[in-house]
Order: C-alpha cells, then sequence, then structure tokens
C-alpha cells in the first residue's frame, strides 16, 4: 500500500512515520514537509508551502492517508494562525486527496475536541472534525488521545510538562480517559483504523488507546501487519 503522512516531523507524526518506514506491507509513503526529512528508500519527501500546496500533484493519490498536523497557541502566535495550521492546512490538503482518490483518512483529534467546547483549542479540533466529516471519505478515522507523553519536544511547553508530572504522579488514580498515552500508541491506532479502514466515521476515545498501550507494553500488539 502507498501512504501519506502529514505532520511527519512532529511527536504522533515521527512515530507515524517510523511504524510505516518498517513495515514491509507500506510500499510507499509520502510525507510532504516544510523541511527535508532524512532520506530512506521507500520514502517520498516533498517540500510543501502549506498556505499554497500543489493542487495538481500525482502523489496527493494514495491507498490511505494519516493526519497529525498541528501546531499550538503559543506557536502559531494568534487565534488567526492556529486556526490557519489546524484547521485550513487540514482541510485543504484532505479535500486534494480526496480529489485525487483517496478513500481512506485518519485525524489525530484530541481529548474534548467540540466545535462548542469553551476552550478555542477544541472547538476548532472540533470543527474540523466536523469539517473532515462531511467530506465524505469512504473511511474516516478519528483518534482523541489526552495528554501526550513522547519524549521531549523541540518546542517548550511547560503546562503539558507539569501535566505529564501531576498524571504521573496520581497514577491509578486518574480515569484511564485523562491518563496521558505514549505517541506511540497513538500512532499505533491511528494505523489499525488505516488499515482496518471500516466505512464511515469511526471516533477512538483516548481510553482505548491507553488500552492499546496496555498491549503494547505487555508485548500482546504485534504490529500494523496485525
Amino acid at each position: 500500500m502507498k501512504c501519506i503522512i502529514l505532520g511527519a516531523t512532529g511527536l504522533v507524526g515521527q512515530q507515524l512515520l517510523a511504524q510505516a518506514l518498517a513495515n514491509p506491507q507500506i510500499s510507499e509513503v509520502i510525507a510532504p514537509t516544510r523541511k527535508p526529512l532524512p532520506a530512506c528508500a521507500k520514502l517520498t519527501n516533498p517540500i510543501v508551502d502549506f498556505a499554497q500546496l500543489p493542487e495538481q500533484a500525482a502523489w496527493w493519490q494514495a491507498d490511505i492517508a494519516l493526519c497529525a498536523l498541528g501546531t499550538t497557541l503559543k506557536q502559531a502566535g494568534s487565534r488567526g494562525r492556529f486556526f490557519e495550521v489546524d484547521h485550513d492546512y487540514v482541510l485543504q490538503s484532505a479535500k486534494l486527496m480526496l480529489k485525487a482518490g483517496t478513500p481512506v483518512f485518519v485525524y489525530n483529534s484530541s481529548l474534548g475536541a467540540n466545535p462548542h467546547a469553551s476552550s478555542f483549542y477544541l472547538q476548532v479540533k472540533g470543527q474540523i472534525e466536523t469539517d473532515l466529516t462531511e467530506l465524505g471519505f469512504q473511511s474516516l478515522g478519528i483518534v482523541r488521545p489526552s495528554l501526550l507523553d513522547g519524549g521531549p519536544r523541540p518546542d517548550h511547553r511547560v503546562a503539558e510538562r507539569i501535566g505529564l508530572v501531576v498524571a504521573k504522579l496520581l497514577g491509578p488514580v486518574v480515569p484511564k480517559r485523562y491518563r496521558a498515552v505514549k505517541t506511540d500508541a497513538v500512532a499505533a491506532m491511528m494505523w489499525q483504523l488505516a488499515i482496518t479502514a471500516a466505512h464511515g466515521k469511526t471516533i477512538v476515545e483516548s481510553d482505548v488507546i491507553y488500552r492499546m498501550q496496555q498491549d503494547i507494553q505487555g508485548g500482546r500488539y504485534r504490529g500494523i501487519s496485525e
């Protein structure tokens, strides 16, 4: 299979990319980014400006697409810029993939995503979920992870680091839905949705991702080839 990965330089995106490159089922990985990725035999890495995407590029056509593209309000610098990255870039890319014939799209959203949420961040995540649903992919998968635990970030997210420390200290008393989840488990769940390609829309909440994390840690999960 041929796949497209958006956001391949982020924490979840890096895991998606690593799992794809290691899987013999995947013949080609297309990862459009702003800056070059390390070369790999089955990696195609178009360098793009997400504000001016190449609409006629042949590489928009694939068997599956996975999206972990996103930023933070702090990184973006304004609500308008955040909306552009987390909504407009994602939606425009999805439209081009669908037009090119890509039938499966899996999106990394967030716990609590809702267009009517009090948090602007969660409003945007909820709005892009709604807009992706309306596009009409044959199979649309959405994962809603809680706090991400995946090692050092290139940017400094003090609140997130504090949240991780608190979550680990509280341990079992935190409901599974709100426990931090490993980025490799998020990526594995996204791949499972992509490979299964159930018809219509499937939403996976963070407690399900957490259970997959436990399976991975316990040696009960063998990878996306299952």
